[in-house]
């Protein structure tokens, strides 16, 4: 028993010594105070498991400016509405692109994450051509209506996992629009890779067998193959009807010559990884939120059953002018993004020493701009912790605010904004006008590193 202390007292010692030895080497004159927890580690897996409650701890002691070490790198997190805003508009004024290296490298070092400067300005052109307001109106919109039209054919009477079903349906739905694929083996071999790059994105960069970032690695491969291999057919057979690949084949960079194979392969993982966890995570949370508060899905389902009635049959499509009218579907959703806050805020890297808030941030640091708090803030929403949605359409000004922060700002504005509203929105239309549903058993949701639903959000639907 005595020996049994012994060890136990000798790792704790050990592990003390390593925090201390850790927090020496970054203690510089001018950093914001706070901890850096152990060597490599440092408090990633605190961060990770507790999250918000992390944040909340470590701003009671330190206040909304402080430093840590947080997935591999030295990190300022930043709650600061004020810091954060002049941060996101000034983005080549000091400021790179900071995520962490495991997002990095799972998506390619042709994602628009890593772009700067000229680079990033020609990404998100890209992607604006591909899925920017002109192309939704002209194309992606019909295909979306399309799509929802027949996913949603053969819910009634069943019992799914709506978590599952949304995260399916996003990852058909992308693939149709990317590539005209809806069903056969290539989606089947897809899914589980991308699956596996997914949990990569948020890890330790350690490759080592086993860890979440190895096997993200790998799963990179398989799907870089699979991708390879649908752009060798299109070549070969191009397709009869335009999508997102055909365009990709057709750009040119700066010079005048095509984007590369490696270009367009990053391109096709980055927008299937963007809309996929924010898209179908957003879902799942309507319906919850739906099912929680009946007067908001009253007045949702009248606004779309006035759609449908001026339609001539049930199977009309919705038109871009339609889509605009939902302002009572965009104010569920900005409430949603709100409350369940299915982004906590991104990520920017120095590039030289600077002073920020008063303090000194070194060369290479990361800061986490974490707006999470900012949209539980009683001023700018009376009553945060409540589901409002009516919130949006009292206040116009709200999606308007110098602190709307919902879908990044400045020159990182997410070029998949329109797109990911268009989606949620036809997707609720045929839902709400064709189905009532119910919770089975009780539902556990935790909300980071991911809001997600451990054991899955089952309910039962049928004909409305």
């Amino acid at each position: 028993m005595a020996g049994f202390l012994v060890v136990i007292w000798g790792i704790f010692a050990f592990t003390a010594l390593l925090m201390r030895w850790n927090a020496m080497k970054y203690r510089q004159k001018g950093l914001p105070p706070g901890t850096m927890g152990l060597p490599v580690i440092g408090e990633t897996l605190e961060f990770l498991k507790q999250g918000p409650n992390f944040m909340r701890r470590q701003r009671a002691r330190y206040g909304n400016f402080f430093k840590t070490h947080i997935l591999g790198s030295p990190t300022i997190i930043s709650l600061d509405p004020e810091v954060n805003r002049y941060i996101l508009l000034n983005e080549g004024k000091g400021f790179l692109p900071g995520y962490p290296q495991s997002l990095l490298d799972m998506l390619g070092k042709y994602n628009i994450a890593s772009a700067h400067g000229p680079d990033h300005r020609f990404v998100r052109g890209t992607l604006i051509s591909l899925i920017g307001p002109t192309i939704i109106k002209d194309q992606l919109l019909l295909k979306c209506d399309e799509f929802m039209h027949s996913y949603l054919s053969n819910w009634d009477g069943k019992t799914i996992d709506i978590q599952d079903r949304t995260k399916d349906m996003i990852l058909m739905l992308m693939l149709k629009m990317i590539a005209n694929v809806e069903s056969g083996p290539i989606p089947e071999a897809f899914k589980p890779e991308f699956l596996t790059l997914i949990d990569g994105t948020i890890s330790l960069p350690l490759n080592i067998p086993g860890t979440h970032y190895y096997n993200g690695l790998k799963a990179r491969e398989n799907i870089i193959s699979i991708i390879r291999k649908m752009i060798k057919e299109r070549r070969a057979c191009p397709s009869s009807q335009p999508d997102m690949l055909d365009s990709l084949l057709q750009i040119e960079d700066s010079n005048h010559k095509k984007i590369s194979d490696e270009n367009i392969i990053d391109q096709v993982i980055t927008i299937i990884h963007s809309g996929y966890e924010t898209v179908s995570t957003t879902t799942m949370m309507i319906i919850k939120y739906l099912h929680d508060h009946p007067k908001a899905l009253q007045d949702l389902r009248e606004e779309h059953l006035a759609i449908r009635e001026q339609k001539q049959s049930s199977t009309d499509p919705i038109n871009w002018e339609e889509y605009k009218t939902m302002r009572f579907t965009r104010a569920v959703i900005f409430e949603t993004l709100r409350l369940a806050a299915v982004t906590n805020g991104g990520m920017r890297k120095t590039t030289s020493d600077m002073e920020l808030n008063g303090y000194v941030v070194p060369k290479g640091w990361r800061i986490y701009l974490y707006t999470k708090e900012l949209y539980h803030d009683p001023i700018l929403y009376p009553e945060p912790l409540s589901f409002n949605p009516w919130r949006w359409t009292k206040d116009t000004n709200l999606e308007g605010h110098k602190y709307f922060m919902l879908f990044g700002r400045g020159g990182r504005l997410c070029a998949g904004k329109e797109l990911a509203l268009v989606v949620i929105s036809i997707f609720l239309h045929y839902f709400v006008t064709k189905f009532r549903w119910e919770e089975i058993g009780e539902c556990k949701l935790v909300e980071f590193p991911r809001v997600e639903a451990p054991n899955g959000l089952f309910i039962r639907v049928s004909n409305y």
